[in-house]
């Protein structure tokens, strides 16, 4: 048996990715133990994870849906400089704190979350193998277009050199980042890192992306592997739904994951676009409001906080997203 610890941000994605696989492990029989904010507490537990709380008095319960709120109500560069604000606080705490607490659970190996680009530092100076899992290639090469850009795939060279200049711009914003992960480096006496792609394993990538959904790419580690979705139904929480509202009409659903979910102007046109229609709309708010705080949408959809997606997928003739990873990887 094997002692996996998971390092994952607390945001419901990420952990739904990385609960599902630490689940398929502990019914191997291995252990799997959750090293992360307390908000990630919660679904460690429903995965039957154990759960290890970071700094919990610098991050307490509920700070990162406070972040998420503020970041939902954000797009483009602004986010990414909101985000890269906060993330280097979190970096430096987990850092320092996490090396210590997986090494007193006896943890034997690392499962990493791609974003968290600070977990193969930990790995490394704990002496033990850490994998990176994604829900798309991180990997940095002047062939594909950044992820975080709606550009499309060129092969031509100024189409490379966009790309580069790309990638450049979003390294100068995580320089922050970078110091922070390179002052612990010096202190743990490991060599420097080739930023970003020299954090990622050496072992094993592992995405949920399909191929078929990948720019052309030759620029990726042998080691990458694109794995197919990670989703499993019976370690969520169960979520109310009211299918009795349902028509019988064709059934159209809406939503904005739960990062992209506060542009409340985006749910009111999506509600009046469908009015006139045949069909039925379902709007999932995705945690960032409540229904009854809203004003009546056009045609009156079925407006709900949470809605219990993988099930009403098998429903759905037609589905509105801002392409979040775990809903566009749905088989």
């Amino acid at each position: 048996m094997t002692h996996f610890g998971i390092i994952c941000p607390a945001a419901t994605g990420h952990l739904n990715r990385m609960t599902t696989l630490g689940n398929a492990l502990s019914q191997r029989g291995h252990q799997v133990t959750l090293f992360g904010a307390l908000d990630g507490q919660y679904k460690a537990e429903l995965a039957g994870l154990g759960f290890v709380a970071i700094a919990p008095d610098e991050f307490p319960q509920g700070q990162t849906k406070e972040l998420l709120s503020r970041l939902g109500k954000l797009s483009g560069i602004p986010a990414l400089l909101a985000t890269t604000h906060w993330i280097p606080q979190w970096v430096s705490v987990l850092l320092r704190e996490a090396p210590k607490a997986i090494a007193q659970a006896g943890v034997d190996a690392l499962m990493v979350d791609q974003t968290a680009l600070e977990g193969g530092s930990i790995a490394e100076c704990l002496g033990i193998p850490f994998v990176n899992v994604c829900n798309i290639a991180m990997h940095q090469h002047e062939s594909v277009p950044p992820y975080w850009t709606p550009w499309q795939y060129n092969p031509s060279r100024l189409a490379r050199i966009r790309n580069y200049g790309g990638y450049q711009l979003v390294n100068a914003i995580d320089r922050p980042v970078w110091r922070v992960i390179a002052d612990y480096r010096r202190a743990w006496k490991l060599p420097p890192l080739t930023m970003p792609n020299g954090a990622f394993s050496k072992l094993a990538v592992l995405s949920q992306q399909p191929t078929e959904f990948d720019f052309p790419r030759t620029d990726l580690p042998p080691w990458f592997y694109y794995t197919g979705p990670y989703q499993n139904s019976s370690i969520r929480e169960p979520i109310a739904f009211p299918y009795e509202r349902l028509n019988g009409k064709p059934l159209l659903y809406a939503s904005l994951g739960t990062l992209q979910n506060r542009l409340l102007w985006v749910f009111e046109r999506i509600a009046a676009a469908c009015v006139g229609l045949d069909i039925q709309l379902v709007i999932s708010l995705g945690g960032a409001w409540k229904p009854e705080s809203l004003p009546a949408l056009p045609g009156n959809p079925i407006v709900v906080e949470y809605a219990p997606q993988l099930e009403l997928m098998s429903r759905l003739h037609l589905m509105i997203t801002h392409a979040g990873m775990n809903t566009a990887w749905k088989p």
